[in-house]
């Protein structure tokens, strides 16, 4: 499927599956060098450039880039880390097809403008050292100069973490089959550059035998509730957006305008008596109905098609027991949990219904589910763990945002921006999830669309953007995917 991502262990897999399957390591890795060799010279220019090799098998791919970009006529030579003498298996069946210039990494070799990184791959457990850490250090500044094979040597394939103080960065990075974690996880993401994925032979079977529970967002993984020709306001769902007290009302305000954007027909604000003057003044389409007991709450739960409860809603006891009607009330609608009302909860310790919806920053998922991101290796792992434990969807905000499903299924969002990190941003993000789960998504696919969205708005809307303003570019994003224009 497209946008999967897999892990470093199960590309392990997929090369052991692919010799079974009668794909040798060796044609694996004549293609993988071919595709980088062919990636570089499509989108770049001949120039002096430097291949480093390292003493595995990214450096047989490296060897091989080498020997074809010479054939192309580029000016290029390699430099080792390993002598050829000291290779083993299809890395030394590899360099011994190229037959250049090689020197060893040093400060004294010719002066490239480019730099083929083949040094490490994705597998590697140790910090950069000696010659290639000195090296990492002097590009670190110049990205452009960087093609990275598979990862930028130094980082960490699954956590996307750099293993030390040195990493390289890349400009571009051609990786095989599948991207990894590191391609799409902060802050592996910005040493990475432009990722490419290729295709270098192994067998389709393989590949769906290790991929299929983790997916880069993207448009192919879920569909837009667009209405049908015969479709009238109330059939696209009525979803309600719990208010908070005076001075306290734009929160919910952002979030239900929003859900009004995205397709809900019936936006209601669930208002509390002091707050309805207020509430009133700035609504026009989204209705407005004063509530003051748990009971009412527990109403429009009921009468709902989705509840967005949470932002600047409050912490008193009032409101404790507000949110405990809404999610106690039989049948009810999903409901997305979000700020106040995931602090009311934490820690959480208990299962929510299948279709809600929990949206925490960090913060709050720290306070919501205590240790989860310290014993988890990656942000993926840790809303997973989180989604099985409550029992429901949970999208882990950050400029790497996850969703995960209760069964394991997660998705790493990489659209948006730096300038989504405002006030009311978040709030903006909830209104989205319900106003998709309202129109009947799945809640999963609800999040993931959210997201997408979420971060494609932020980016239209650029530098300067304001909360208020990704309802308002909203629209022509919605065009796009109507049209099937965007990706």
């Amino acid at each position: 499927m497209s946008g999967e991502i897999i892990t470093v262990a199960q590309m392990r897999a997929i090369d052991e599956g692919s010799a079974r399957a009668g794909v040798g390591a060796r044609t694996l890795m004549e293609n993988a060098g071919r595709t980088v060799a062919e990636t570089v010279a499509g989108r770049l220019s001949a120039r002096p450039t430097a291949v480093l090799c390292g003493p595995g098998n990214n450096g047989g791919d490296a060897w091989i880039a080498a020997r074809i970009l010479k054939q192309m006529g580029w000016p290029v030579w390699v430099e080792t880390l390993a002598s050829r003498e000291a290779l083993k298996g299809e890395a030394a069946d590899a360099a011994r097809g190229w037959a250049g210039d090689t020197y060893e990494i040093g400060a004294d070799n010719p002066m490239a403008e480019l730099f083929v990184d083949g040094l490490f791959g994705a597998g590697l457990s140790r910090a950069l050292e000696g010659e290639a850490a000195r090296l990492a250090a002097v590009l670190s500044n110049t990205p452009a100069r960087v093609v990275a094979i598979d990862v930028p040597s130094g980082l960490d394939g699954d956590t996307g973490r750099p293993l030390g103080a040195a990493c390289f960065r890349a400009g571009l990075t051609v990786t095989f089959v599948r991207k990894k974690p590191a391609h799409v996880l902060m802050p592996g993401r910005g040493f990475c550059g432009q990722v490419v994925v290729a295709d270098i032979g192994a067998p389709e079977s393989v590949i769906n035998a290790q991929a299929g529970a983790l997916w880069e967002n993207s448009p192919s993984l879920w569909r837009l509730p667009w209405p049908a020709a015969e479709a009238h306001k109330h059939a696209r769902g009525h979803v309600m957006v719990a208010s908070g007290g005076r001075t306290r009302t734009g929160a919910a305000r952002l979030a239900a305008r929003v859900a009004l954007r995205v397709g809900a027909g019936l936006v209601t604000v669930l208002s509390p008596p002091e707050a309805v003057a207020e509430n009133g003044a700035h609504l026009t389409a989204i209705m407005l109905r004063e509530v003051s007991e748990p009971t009412d709450y527990a109403a429009a739960a009921r009468e709902g098609a989705c509840v967005i409860l949470g932002p600047a809603f409050g912490v008193e006891e009032v409101h404790r027991n507000s949110l405990e009607a809404v999610l106690s009330a039989a049948p009810r609608a999903p409901v997305v949990l979000d700020a106040d009302a995931i602090t009311l909860l934490a820690p959480i310790a208990r299962k929510l219904d299948a279709r809600d919806v929990l949206t925490p920053h960090v913060g709050e998922f720290e306070r919501a589910f205590p240790n989860v991101l310290d014993e988890g290796p990656t942000r993926i792992e840790a809303a997973r763990a989180a989604a099985a434990s409550a029992g429901c969807t949970v999208l882990l905000k950050g400029p790497d945002t996850v969703i995960a499903a209760p069964d394991g299924r997660a998705i790493v969002n990489t659209t948006g921006t730096p300038f989504l990190a405002t006030a009311g941003s978040g709030d903006v993000l909830a209104g989205l999830v319900g106003g998709l789960a309202g129109q009947g998504m799945a809640s999963f696919e609800a999040a993931a669309a959210a997201a997408w969205l979420h971060g494609k708005a932020g980016e239209r809307a650029g530098p300067g953007l304001i909360a208020e303003d990704l309802s308002e570019v909203l629209p022509q994003i919605l065009m796009e995917l109507a049209s099937g224009e965007a990706s």
